[in-house]
């Protein structure tokens, strides 16, 4: 169990580190394009830890890293960029909380796990909380950032059940190189497209990008994609509530924004919801 335990409180710290994104993005890069921010955030990180471990894809591998790449950050990130200016940020983040019902279905189609009325039970209980806690009664909705944002879902759900399908014959750390690279790879056509000049940065832009992508990228999803291999894919999809969750703390803690009863039960509902999640996880499998 306490091995378990320790899975859970490493997976948990990729989404609570990307909860500080919205926080870091518009504090220290506002000048910079979402995707721009997406490529300078993936491909950078993608080449350091390339450079670390000096291994490239070989046979379907390439084929399979272009392919995690491109749903756990170029298509994933291309339509949260899409979702977040067509769509407050509320609605956006409450779309993108259908992700672990998504990740359910699916493990059980690619992947043989049972569909536990538990996990659903826990998945639409963190979907409330996070309604709770970042929705506005007044939030307006757009046809295309609705589609945006569940395409989104739909896109970083299949990368989470194919990382834990696909089990590379490397190390985690090559196998989060060869992700980040790839899809850093494919986000530069984009991020030329929508911001052809990229803005010279500052110390502070620089500051920014170091933490998106050396702690938001290269560390967070070393242990996220360990995570993937080691507890239920439904268990680590639940996780993912901890972001809006950690977004809405920062912006309280540190731009004095306001914090309701209503977001505090939405807090309540969300760690409510993982607790419950990873609670019926008896045949959970490890990675041999």
């Amino acid at each position: 169990m306490g091995g378990r335990n320790s899975d859970l409180l490493l997976t948990a710290i990729a989404p609570a580190v990307w909860g500080s994104t919205y926080i870091v993005t518009t504090q220290f890069l506002p000048d910079f394009s979402p995707i721009t921010v997406a490529m300078l955030r993936a491909l950078p990180a993608g080449l350091l830890l390339l450079l670390i471990v000096q291994k490239l894809p070989t046979g379907i591998w390439w084929r399979r890293a272009f392919a995690l790449g491109a749903l756990n950050f170029t298509i994933f990130w291309s339509l949260l960029f899409v979702s977040a200016y067509r769509l407050p940020g509320g609605v956006a983040a409450t779309i993108g909380a259908i992700q672990p019902l998504i990740v359910i279905f699916l493990a059980h189609f690619w992947l043989g796990n049972k569909i536990r009325l538990l996990s659903i039970l826990a998945s639409v209980i963190g979907l409330g909380g996070v309604a709770t806690l970042v929705l506005t009664p007044d939030a307006m909705l757009d046809p295309i950032g609705i589609a945006a944002a569940f395409a989104g879902a739909v896109s970083m759900a299949c990368g989470t059940v194919l990382s834990r399908k696909w089990q590379p014959p490397v190390s985690l750390l090559t196998f989060t190189a060869w992700q980040l690279t790839a899809g850093g790879l494919l986000l530069v056509p984009l991020a030329l497209f929508v911001e052809p000049t990229i803005p010279v940065p500052t110390l502070k832009n620089i500051i920014g990008l170091a933490w998106l992508g050396l702690i938001g990228a290269a560390l967070t999803y070393i242990l996220w994609f360990r995570g993937v291999a080691r507890l239920d894919s439904a268990v680590v999809a639940s996780l993912g509530f901890l972001s809006p969750l950690v977004a809405v703390l920062l912006g309280w803690w540190f731009l004095q924004q306001s914090l309701t009863p209503y977001q505090m039960i939405g807090m309540v509902l969300v760690i409510g919801s993982i607790w419950l999640g990873q609670r019926d996880t008896s045949n959970t499998r490890t990675k041999r």
